[in-house]
């Protein structure tokens, strides 16, 4: 009985730890995917991306198109006395029509980009500084009959014959019916946060990503000391503080490394002043830079950030404007799209201990039911409930055959 007893409890455990460790292990490992049928996996196939969304439309505010619009398949159709500016904003594609009401014309030239930053950073490049400000789309300005808006990834450049009341609420409605990219290419240029606000002109910023378009919209420094080369995007501003005017040039750099040796080839160039000779080895400085005030000249680097101050402010207030400037990271956690490394440690560590605890208990559980059960049937039987002084083999004595059997030395032999 008790062998019997410890071949079942065992019997019985190594089901109940079998039977744990198939769990675990259908839980560990990842569900097959069953393969596509042939029509399922027709469907399955990546589809030929939409054409994009018409960049005008025929018709808005009473105004009709007269003609067919004229694409524009690259920067050279869509300006090309400024092509390798719009380039560098990453120019996508463009749509010239003309359309009438009335007797009036209105000339419209729309022009794509790949995103907000590259969109907002053409609307800088062809707005002059002090143009007045208009309230059409994300951002407009005016100059008589001519008005040009930004909205998404869309600049518009649209010119009246003759300009009215109502035309501000026209390019509104127009700009409604823009289609605006999302995620990400939604985003205006970061760098742009790092403005100060305070004394702001904010229709004289302007933001580059190269060469074209940081000397086209009037430069400070030379674009080849910049370093758009290394990825780097400019933002410059006018301020207007109480001693005079300053401009500040801002420099977003991908690393603070790169920023650090660009601030120092910055900083010798200007420390060297404006060179007297025409084939000196650095580049003449610019027209900004010759009208400001010598002494208030000054650089300073924040992180991956190099701000200039120049313009005819007095050296404090131009060192309290160039202080203000501060880069700020932000972390952002980016959800794993996967499981973790950690994660399927700790579930297999808990799985073991799991596979422990059911172990353990079914051995316990076993053990009190298989040993309560012998108890009671030895009670039944009028036996003590333990067993240990109970014989364990069966014992014959054979001392009483033996006296009683004749001695075999007095027998007589058979044969005599």
């Amino acid at each position: 009985m008790r062998w019997m007893s410890i071949l079942a409890c065992s019997v019985a455990c190594s089901a109940a730890l079998l039977g744990a460790a198939a769990s675990v292990q259908a839980q560990a490992a990842p569900a097959k995917k069953a393969k596509p049928a042939k029509h399922e996996a027709a469907k399955a196939a990546p589809a030929t991306p939409p054409a994009p969304a018409a960049l005008l439309p025929d018709a808005f505010a009473g105004w009709v198109e007269t003609e067919p619009a004229k694409k524009l398949t690259d920067a050279a159709q869509a300006d090309a006395a400024n092509a390798e500016a719009l380039k560098e904003y990453d120019f996508s594609d463009g749509l010239l029509a003309g359309y009438k009401r009335s007797g009036e014309t209105l000339t419209l030239r729309a022009l794509r980009f790949h995103d907000a930053s590259g969109a907002y950073g053409a609307y800088s490049f062809y707005r002059q500084n002090g143009w007045p400000k208009e309230e059409v789309g994300s951002g407009a300005t005016s100059d008589h009959n001519r008005v040009l808006f930004w909205q998404g990834n869309t600049v518009v450049d649209a010119n009246f014959s003759e300009i009215g009341p109502m035309s501000g609420s026209e390019l509104r409605e127009l700009a409604g019916e823009l289609t605006l990219p999302d995620g990400p290419r939604a985003l205006p240029p970061p760098v742009m946060g790092n403005l100060p606000k305070d004394a702001l002109d904010p229709q004289t910023t302007h933001y580059a990503l190269g060469p074209a378009g940081y000397t086209g919209s009037g430069g400070v420094l030379p674009a080849d000391l910049v370093g758009f080369d290394r990825g780097a995007e400019v933002v410059t501003a006018n301020y207007s503080l109480r001693s005079g005017p300053a401009t500040l040039t801002i420099i977003d750099y991908p690393t603070p490394q790169m920023a650090a040796a660009q601030e120092a080839k910055i900083r010798a160039y200007i420390k060297a002043g404006s060179p007297k000779q025409a084939n000196a080895p650095q580049p003449a400085w610019s027209k900004p830079l010759q009208d400001s005030d010598q002494a208030s000249l000054e650089v300073r680097r924040s992180g991956p950030l190099v701000a200039l101050v120049s313009g005819d402010a007095v050296p404090d207030e131009s060192h309290k404007l160039l202080a203000t400037v501060h880069f700020a990271a932000e972390l952002t956690s980016i959800p794993q799209p996967t499981e973790s490394e950690v994660a399927k440690t700790s579930r297999l560590l808990m799985g073991i201990a799991g596979l422990v605890i059911v172990g353990g208990s079914a051995a316990l559980l076993l053990g009190f039911f298989l040993g309560g059960g012998r108890a009671l049937y030895r009670i039944a039987r009028g036996r003590p409930v333990s067993s240990v002084y109970d014989a364990e083999f069966i014992r014959i004595d054979l001392r009483e055959e033996v006296a009683k059997a004749p001695n075999p030395v007095d027998r007589a032999h058979p044969k005599g």
